[in-house]
Order: C-alpha cells, then sequence, then structure tokens
C-alpha cells in the first residue's frame, strides 16, 4: 500500500506537495542521525521516531584513562590546595548571576569546579565527593582530604603500573585506615568551645568576629543545638537565641489565627495533644475540648492530619470565641513522625497528653493535659 507522504527510503523521506495546489516541488525531509524511521507508513497512521541516546565507552587497554582521571584529580587538588593551612590563599569564583566570590575553604572551591573532558571531570568528582563527605562528618578538613587522595592515587597508579594486585591495595589501604584511625583517636583532644572560633572563622573568611559570635551561639545552644543564619536587614551582627522547641510546620486552618498582623498563632501555657494518627471526626475531641471550655486553658493539637468534619467543628468553636485552639500536622513522615512525636513529648514531660492508635471515641480523657513550658507560636 502506498504512503500517502510519499516514497519512503533509508536516507529520508520525500513527500509530494497535496493535491489542489499549483506547484511542482517536492518537499525532502532528511532523518537525523541516531533516528530511524518506520518502513511502511500506512494511511491515517501516526509515523513513530525512536532517538537512541549513546554513551561513549573508555577502557584502559593502553593507560589513557587513568592517565585522564588522574589529570581531572590533579587539576581539582592543585586548585583546592592553595587554601591549606593558615598561609593558604584566596581563590576567586565567577558567578553567573552576581558579584564574583572570594573564598578560601576547599569544599566551596571544590563544588565549583567542572572541567570540559568527560574524563577528566570524572576524576574531579571522585576527589570532590571525598571532601563534600569529610565536610559532612567533620565540618573541616576538607582541603586535607583532597590533597590526601591526591597523593594516595598517584602512588597508586605507580604501584599498580608496577604489576600490584589492585584489589590487594584496596585492601591494604582500608586495613591501614582502621589503625590510623585507632592511633590518631589515642592522640587527639577534645575541642574547647573557645577553639570553635578558630574553625568558624576559618569558615567564614578569617572573619574572627563572626567566628566568635558562632562560638557564643555554639555555646548557649550546645553541641546538638540547632545554628541558623538569616540576613539581617541593619549593618550590624546580632545574636538571637530562641528558647524552647522548634520544628516546620505551621497551622491548618487560618482561622486559628490570634494575631492577624504577624497572622501567627500565640498562646501562652496551652495544654497539647499529640495523636499520632488521622483524627477523623470531632467525637474523638469532645472530651478534651469540653475540658478545655471549662478549664478556660488553650489547647494545641499536633496530629497525622484532621478530616474536614472534626476541623469544622474546631474552627466553629474558635470563630464563636468558645475555645482557645489550634491544630498543626505533625512533622517528619513514617516512623520519622512518631520520633518527632515522642520528642515532643520527652521535652515537656509531665505537660502533654499523647495518644497512639487512636480508633475508639472517648479514649482520650485524661484530667491533667501537659503544658507548654513556655508558650506556642506558629
Amino acid at each position: 500500500m502506498a504512503s500517502p507522504f510519499g516514497a519512503a527510503s533509508s536516507c529520508g523521506l520525500k513527500a509530494a506537495a497535496p493535491s489542489g495546489f499549483a506547484t511542482r516541488k517536492q518537499l525532502s525531509l532528511v532523518s537525523p542521525p541516531l533516528v530511524s524511521l518506520p518502513q511502511r507508513a500506512r494511511p491515517g497512521r501516526k509515523c513513530s521516531f525512536r532517538v537512541n541516546a549513546a554513551k561513549e565507552l573508555y577502557f584502559n587497554k593502553d593507560g589513557s584513562a587513568i592517565k585522564k582521571l588522574q589529570t581531572g584529580v590533579n587539576k581539582l587538588a592543585d586548585l583546592v590546595g592553595v587554601t591549606l593551612g593558615p598561609k593558604g590563599r584566596n581563590v576567586v569564583l565567577e558567578s553567573k548571576y552576581g558579584s564574583p566570590r572570594i573564598v578560601n575553604d576547599g569544599v566551596t572551591v571544590a563544588k565549583e569546579v567542572e572541567l570540559e573532558d568527560p574524563v577528566e571531570n570524572i576524576g574531579a568528582k571522585l576527589v570532590r565527593q571525598a571532601a563534600a563527605k569529610t565536610n559532612d562528618l567533620a565540618g573541616d578538613g576538607t582541603t586535607t582530604s583532597v590533597i590526601l587522595a591526591q597523593g594516595m592515587i598517584a602512588e597508586g597508579v605507580k604501584i599498580v603500573a608496577a604489576g600490584a594486585n589492585p584489589v590487594q591495595i584496596a585492601r591494604g589501604i582500608e586495613k591501614t585506615t582502621k589503625a590510623l584511625v585507632s592511633e590518631l583517636r589515642k592522640m587527639s583532644k577534645e575541642v574547647e568551645d573557645s577553639e570553635l572560633a578558630d574553625v568558624a572563622a576559618v569558615s567564614a573568611g578569617n572573619n574572627y568576629e563572626i567566628g566568635n559570635m558562632i562560638a557564643d551561639a555554639m555555646s548557649k545552644v550546645g553541641r546538638q543545638g540547632v545554628v541558623t543564619l538569616e540576613e539581617g536587614k541593619s549593618a550590624e551582627n546580632n545574636l538571637y537565641v530562641v528558647e524552647g522547641m522548634q520544628f516546620d510546620r505551621g497551622y491548618i486552618s487560618p482561622y486559628f489565627v490570634t494575631d492577624s498582623e504577624k497572622m501567627s498563632v500565640e498562646y501562652e501555657n496551652c495544654k497539647l495533644l499529640l495523636v499520632d494518627k488521622k483524627i477523623n471526626n470531632a467525637r474523638d475531641l469532645i472530651t478534651l475540648l469540653e475540658d478545655a471550655i471549662k478549664g478556660g486553658y488553650p489547647i494545641l493539637i499536633i496530629a497525622e492530619d484532621i478530616e474536614q468534619e472534626a476541623l469544622a467543628t474546631l474552627v466553629v468553636n474558635r470563630l464563636r470565641g468558645a475555645l482557645k485552639i489550634a491544630a498543626i500536622k505533625a512533622p517528619g513522615f513514617g516512623e520519622r513522625k512518631s520520633q518527632y512525636l515522642d520528642d515532643i513529648a520527652t521535652y515537656s514531660p509531665r505537660h502533654c497528653h499523647q495518644r497512639r492508635n487512636w480508633t475508639v471515641p472517648g479514649q482520650s480523657r485524661q484530667r491533667s493535659p501537659w503544658k507548654c513550658r513556655q508558650g506556642c507560636n506558629y
């Protein structure tokens, strides 16, 4: 059966002009590389095109692949290495959407390096991965990790070229690493809070004012505390310490808002109800709501979710002024969500009412729910 587009060939597709047009010219469509055309085109049937994407493969038969990998490692390490130590130099980084940046932090420089040669770029990424992992685990020492990786790779290539087994070399490195780490732990000493300022100052471009501020913040919130950085609106650097517990969740309904200017919910000495399940209807909350109305205290519900029926009951009582209440979704997902609720319960001992496996209405009756130590602000 003839194609309505004309005759198809392996080199292209030629289509005659439709009838009704006074022309003798023909349209010639040449298929691009790596595109296969259907052998037969049937009337009323759409033509499908398949594009095959290919990847380049490199084999280390003559050692060229290893040389390119090592070249990429050396390019990255030589650039990052200039920032090593107290006499380290700065590196200027180009920014696409702003002014150039001057930094002397190894991991920051490593993240900006992208090489044109794909094989060399792979070598740079391998070393950059080591620097990023060091930064995640230790928070410092990224430049040292890059230089050590460069030296180990250089010596490893020499030994393999001499005929050594690379698998045995890798096992030897792992075994030696464990022994070295054990000895280093014996030689190490606990870092004092005052010494944290030096580490923070290096990351801040040798700005000891910022370093001392970060060390002060760490001393106030502790090693496991959370320190956040925000852009200020004044010319001075300020440090604010927020007491209490904070997590990334907000109120479910805007009708719970108590401060319309700030669009926030603020309660003092509110009582908490923690539920690790979804609240489907308001009957599950009757006893607690009655106690809150009689006692005149605000109540905060932290649950997996609240269905519209139960939420409507809470909103109506809130708007009528009969009940001071707010509801938010529990932070986290899956098992992490239950752990968050346990953390909230642990943070405020003796003051919250926690329910697990919420199923039967009326089981939530509790005369003395927990109280927040300070206040609730959402």
